[in-house]
């Protein structure tokens, strides 16, 4: 691990040190791991090491369909850094699972990695967020590179991050962002525990990081087409039909092909046809991005789902809207509810104030979701001891409930004004 003492920033005009710029890993940049021999030398260099373990990948999320890891870094005190190419190896990293068993694994934002990980049966027994934990240190800025400057007086390269991480061979310079990525990580591990210590918020953080750890993964969107993006634009059923075939058509494709869908078909371009409808490919390659050369290759495949969504009975049209099984937005619960928006005004002045007292973010210290749904729908006990058990059965964290149950009783008692 690099010696945090090892830089020697000079001071500005402000009189605050000017950060060291990191371009070069301390130990060079190993030689990628790409055969079983290899794994095999890496696991047992790692389980020789000591201390916490500082794990990153590399996703290719805006050229790739899957959301699949295609690099993972590690370094632990003794061992050195480790960067392991799963596709040279097929996905088949067994040797790291012993190796890694029982230490604790340092990661920044670590929500974004461990599905990855886990695809890869790589699972931390324990966890340390450096995002989380400056989160919950109050910090306003909590990028790795922010922190890394902030906590430890370097700045790092900016590097590849939103690169095609499935490209072989691997750019030496790429390799280089890679390894700086997890040079400092365990460093700053230990600065941010430090500093959690200091504010108290120690016992916090290890809450939160275990709901991070533990947390199953997300149930799939029952009807994800919606989210195309300017489907805002698209008014009726039929249209609406044409958007989903079309998204359904560019999906089924980039599984298939793994190529991030946007690579394939812009949403513009999705909402753009279902709102025109060409009738014949003659039509549609006069749109704009369908008379590409590829989009012509295509053509007769976006035509079929066009059709298709065409053909439909009116009683197999999506509906306008998706049923809202949440609360309305908040805008119109004076309307509808006047007692609700009474009972959110007070939460939420109340939590913006403990929030503010702790220095942390109010969505880190009640989720707004929950709050909202508390709100609109609150138990018939409002007491204490019942909302702190409310709050517990949906997910909330001890320390949250701690801070906030109080509160939280107190505004859902709250009344509209009485000229409201």
């Amino acid at each position: 691990m690099l010696a945090v003492e090892a830089a020697s920033p000079e001071t500005v005009g402000s009189g605050r040190p000017e950060p060291v710029l990191l371009t070069e890993p301390v130990d060079g940049v190993p030689p990628v791991v790409d055969t079983p021999a290899a794994l095999d030398a890496a696991a047992e260099a790692l389980a020789a090491g000591t201390g916490p373990v500082a794990v990153d990948t590399e996703r290719a999320s805006g050229y790739r369909y899957s959301q699949r890891a295609y690099l993972v870094q590690l370094r632990r005190e003794g061992s050195g850094t480790v960067l392991v190419d799963p596709i040279a190896l097929n996905g088949v990293l067994d040797p790291l699972i012993p190796a890694l068993a029982d230490t604790e694994w340092v990661l920044h934002a670590a929500s974004q990695d461990l599905p990855c990980l886990a695809e890869l049966d790589l699972h931390p027994s324990r966890l340390f967020d450096t995002e989380l934990a400056g989160r919950l240190a109050g910090f306003d800025r909590v990028s790795l590179g922010a922190l890394v400057e902030r906590m430890l007086g370097y700045r790092l390269e900016k590097g590849h991050s939103a690169a095609d991480w499935s490209r072989r061979p691997l750019p030496e310079d790429w390799l280089v962002y890679a390894a700086l990525d997890v040079e400092l990580l365990v460093a700053l591990r230990d600065e941010m525990h430090a500093e959690l210590q200091r504010q108290d918020k120690l016992d916090w953080a290890f809450e939160e990081f275990e709901a991070v750890r533990s947390a199953e993964p997300a149930p799939p969107r029952a009807e994800p087409w919606r989210r195309t993006s300017g489907i805002h634009k698209v008014r009726s059923p039929r249209q609406l039909a044409a958007v989903r075939a079309l998204w359904q058509a560019r999906d089924e494709f980039a599984r298939e092909r793994d190529i991030a869908p946007g690579r394939v078909l812009p949403d513009s371009s999705i909402v753009l046809a279902a709102q025109s409808n060409p009738k014949s490919e003659g039509d549609l390659v006069t749109m704009p991005v369908f008379g590409g050369r590829q989009q012509r290759r295509r053509a007769s495949m976006w035509l079929q789902a066009l059709r298709a969504a065409r053909r439909l009975s009116n009683e197999e049209l999506p509906a306008a809207s998706t049923p809202n099984e949440g609360p309305p937005p908040t805008n119109r619960w004076s309307d509808r509810d006047p007692a609700a928006a009474a009972r959110l005004t007070a939460a939420r002045a109340a939590l913006n104030g403990i929030a503010e007292e702790h220095s942390l973010p109010v969505e880190n210290l009640l989720l707004p979701d929950l709050v909202r749904r508390t709100c609109w729908t609150p138990p018939e006990d409002r007491d204490v001891p019942a909302v702190a058990e409310l709050l517990r059965a949906k997910g909330a964290r001890e320390w949250q409930i701690t801070l906030t149950a109080e509160a939280l009783s107190k505004a859902l008692h709250a009344t509209p004004p009485e000229d409201s």
